[in-house]
């Protein structure tokens, strides 16, 4: 196995940082309706309808970047997906994801104990024991589904279930369907099968949003992107004009998704997600490993690098400042002053998370499992 030795990209952190961004304003927006405050006297609603409501396709843009970076960092270490190391995959996962992820279920619990508001597991069929082992057998989705919404701090946790059973399931359908003519086409039928696996949850909101198979279908686009690049660096995929087209197409597409004010849901229904993992497909392209990096973004870089950290503890800042909101009465026509503050708690929790827990964990677990290969380089989940 090499060591891996692909630069950062630029554009991915970026595009990593806009998701988690929209993420924050989402759950935010839920508690605080932006389009209901003074801001809809500034800005239209349909832009300020378009911000809060996004969080869950932000997650989806998430699922492409993943499948994308892993399979380029395989490619690069190993040289073909058949030829995966599939323990040291499996090492550099766990390294990377359980030291955060437990501590955020302990945290959680203790705040349970405490009988915190918003975070205290109040409804029939639910139970801390019940949250815990689901968030730790990569079922919590199928938690939610079965029992209804957690708390803010725990329903976060359901993106990470899916993401986990794809790193689970990554290096075995490696060494069997990638020894094959199957994959690829595997992987288009996956893409294409989202919106009818979700059309085909009409009883169950929740389940509806967050089943496995519309998750591993964004998920499964970001691999065909990367054995689309194959290994080496991605710039070698287009030139620099190829890249500029496939940016504006992927903003574009954003854009539609984003703010269409309903018009591409009435249109194509379900068929809405296939232009999202389309355009984030486009932009994860025009994003090339140790590209230049766009000026005046280097604030959602700096989120976008630590994404995981910020994911796991956004809600933290976000249910403190909701408090401090009612508390002051700012909650309804002022709460948009909200928003700036919740941004950078959340980016600055964040990155203490990474920088004082995260990642001295990671390297200390890596040095661990493979004492002379610490320099592997590390890829970041959604």
């Amino acid at each position: 196995m090499s060591s891996a030795s692909l630069p950062r990209s630029p554009g991915i952190d970026t595009l990593r940082g806009a998701s988690i961004l929209l993420v924050v304003i989402h759950h935010l927006g839920l508690r605080l309706p932006l389009h209901k405050t003074d801001a809809a006297n500034w800005l239209p609603v349909p832009f300020l309808k378009g911000l809060i409501h996004n969080g869950y396709e932000a997650v989806f843009i998430f699922f492409v970047i993943s499948g994308f970076l892993i399979t380029r960092h395989t490619l690069e270490r190993d040289g073909t997906l058949r030829e995966i190391d599939w323990r040291a995959f499996y090492m550099r996962r766990v390294a990377r994801i359980a030291p955060c992820l437990l501590a955020i279920v302990v945290i959680l619990l203790a705040c349970h104990v405490l009988h915190l508001p918003n975070y205290t597991i109040e409804r029939p069929g639910q139970s801390p024991l019940g949250a815990t082992l689901s968030a730790l057998t990569f079922t919590l989705n199928v938690y939610e589904g079965r029992t209804g919404w957690l708390p803010g701090g725990w329903d976060v946790l359901w993106s990470l279930s899916i993401e986990e059973v794809f790193y689970l399931a990554f290096p075995l359908v490696c060494l069997s369907l990638g020894r094959t003519r199957w994959l690829v086409p595997v992987l288009v039928l996956l893409v294409l099968s989202v919106p009818f696996t979700r059309a085909a949850i009409v009883d169950n909101e929740i389940w509806q949003e967050k089943a496995y198979l519309p998750g591993m279908g964004a998920i499964a686009a970001g691999v065909l992107a990367a054995l689309a690049v194959g290994a080496g660096p991605s710039r070698s995929f287009a030139g620099r004009g190829g890249r500029a087209l496939l940016a504006m197409t992927g903003l574009l597409g954003l854009a539609l998704v984003m703010f269409s004010g309903g018009w591409l849901w009435r249109a194509v229904h379900e068929g809405y997600m296939l232009v999202l993992i389309g355009a984030s497909v486009c932009l994860v392209l025009a994003s090339p490993e140790g590209g230049r990096a766009w000026p005046g973004f280097g604030w959602l870089r700096a989120m976008g690098r630590a994404s995981y950290e910020i994911y796991l503890t956004h809600m933290f800042v976000v249910f403190s400042l909701v408090g401090c909101a009612r508390a002051t009465g700012t909650d309804t026509v002022d709460g948009w002053i909200w928003y700036v503050p919740a941004v950078l708690g959340s980016w600055a929790l964040g990155w203490l998370a990474a920088r004082g827990f995260s990642e001295p964990a990671n390297r200390w677990l890596r040095s661990r499992f493979h004492p002379r290969k610490t320099g592997d380089a590390v890829v970041e989940p959604a």
